[in-house]
């Protein structure tokens, strides 16, 4: 066994999209449009939704409903892109902490 101390060099994780980063590159982009159009077309504010694509805001429920509507997708689509980019940085962040814990048994 090594006695080397192991350190994990995180310079080529993957990159975690976030909620607005992905409404851009996969919504908003393909068709050409910018926050102020879908903002008028959802009725809301634009530097609202503009912070939600710079990652500045997170996505909300309401948000959430509005856009799945626009775009036609299941109510809770963005949300779920929010939970999952905050719970995969959670993870990266608690670096392997979570492995230490035991679970209760049943």
């Amino acid at each position: 066994m090594s006695k080397s101390s192991t350190t994990i060099d995180t310079s080529d994780w993957l990159h975690i999209p976030h909620a607005g980063e992905l409404l851009w590159s996969e919504f908003m982009e393909p068709y050409g449009m910018d926050a102020a159009a879908l903002a008028q077309a959802i009725s809301v504010d634009a530097s609202r939704l503009q912070a939600v694509i710079d990652g500045t805001k997170r996505m909300d429920g309401e948000l959430d409903l509005r856009l799945a509507r626009y775009f036609r997708m299941s109510e809770g689509f963005f949300m779920g892109l929010q939970i999952d980019c905050e719970l995969r940085t959670a993870k990266r962040a608690l670096n392997g902490e979570l492995d230490r814990i035991q679970p209760r048994a049943a």
